[in-house]
């Protein structure tokens, strides 16, 4: 599969996550996608991309290069579809941190992962893997693959569904008549420096007349990929400067320094956050300013805030 397009100079219109709440208008480069080829001829083709990855285009290296803010951002997953991204966002002194590589050949955001848990069951196994928060489904080779899968069907209840190949995951079960939730398994990645991380939305309605949930991830023959399903509940913070990226749970509503929900291992069915009451039509911090006036010269820099930006999460929205 490959996609081809050209290159577009846009204005974006951000507002300061402060008390001011400022206008800054900030010209930047998007991707418009317009030859695809292979899975992108089938309705996933990535027509507008915010590039979010190191090079000199991306959306933060050019709001940093212009010295509107540190060379660093976070986006947030909230487990109801809707997020936040914050440009100059450099993270707190609470989040867990690990350090990340960035590729010679892509421009990728690469971690490495030394443990996993699913229940009491443990493996300890290295191998690297790319943040992207621009694929929706988590991608594994083995042996991390057939470990997490296997021992996870291993521990539900459920009964397996095997007759629907339209479903594009392995491990697929049916509710029982009375149940209206899984119980899963707790999971948890543990990262390079010895930081867990765990997993609030490992599965995916499976969407069957019975229904049912799937094991939300896809094998790979050749790259390790954490999509978007791995990071819903956190707020993820990509800091460029100092090399790491760091994590915190957030239900994407709620002030991120001080109102955030609790990530703790319990035998609750998702383990993931509850839905926000404040509907995204009335969040105190949508930041995209349509009717912001003509770029000033006397812009207010961000060196000391953040820029944000409030969005639905779809696949292929953002490359990082």
């Amino acid at each position: 599969m490959s996609s081809s397009g050209i290159l577009v100079e846009d204005v974006l219109h951000l507002i300061t996550d402060d008390d001011q709440s400022k206008v800054v208008d900030a010209p930047i480069t998007l991707g418009c996608g317009k030859n695809e080829t292979g899975i992108f001829l089938s309705g996933f083709a990535p027509n507008g991309l915010l590039g979010l990855g190191t090079d000199d285009l991306s959306v933060p290296s050019i709001l940093a290069s212009k010295g509107l803010g540190p060379n660093s951002f976070s986006m947030c997953f909230g487990s109801d579809g809707i997020g936040r991204i914050n440009f100059g966002d450099n993270g707190t002194s609470e989040q867990k941190e690990t350090p990340f590589i960035v590729s010679h050949t892509y421009p990728t955001y690469n971690i490495s992962i030394t443990q996993i848990n699913v229940g009491v069951n443990v493996s300890k196994m290295e191998f690297s893997a790319i943040f992207d928060s621009g694929t929706s489904v988590t991608h594994l080779t083995d042996p991390a693959y057939t470990f997490i899968s296997k021992t996870f069907n291993s521990q539900v209840t459920e009964k397996r569904n095997l007759s629907n190949s339209q479903i594009p995951f392995e491990y697929c079960y049916d509710l029982s008549a009375n149940q209206t939730s899984p119980m899963i398994p707790i999971m948890n990645l543990t990262m390079k420096g010895g930081e867990q991380y765990y997993l609030t939305n490992p599965t995916t309605e499976a969407f069957s007349s019975k229904g049912g949930y799937c094991l939300a991830i896809l094998k790979s023959t050749d790259i390790n990929i954490i999509g978007q399903n791995f990071m819903t509940g956190y707020r993820i913070v990509f800091n460029r400067d100092k090399m790491i990226i760091g994590w915190k749970p957030s239900n994407c509503y709620n002030d991120s320094n001080s109102n955030t929900f609790s990530i703790s291992p319990s035998h609750s069915p998702a383990a993931s956050p509850s839905s926000p009451s404040v509907s995204p039509a009335t969040s105190p911090a949508l930041a995209v300013s349509p009717q912001a006036k003509a770029p000033s010269s006397h812009s207010p820099k961000l060196k000391a805030c953040t820029c944000t930006i409030m969005m639905i999460f779809v696949s292929f929205l953002a490359i990082v």
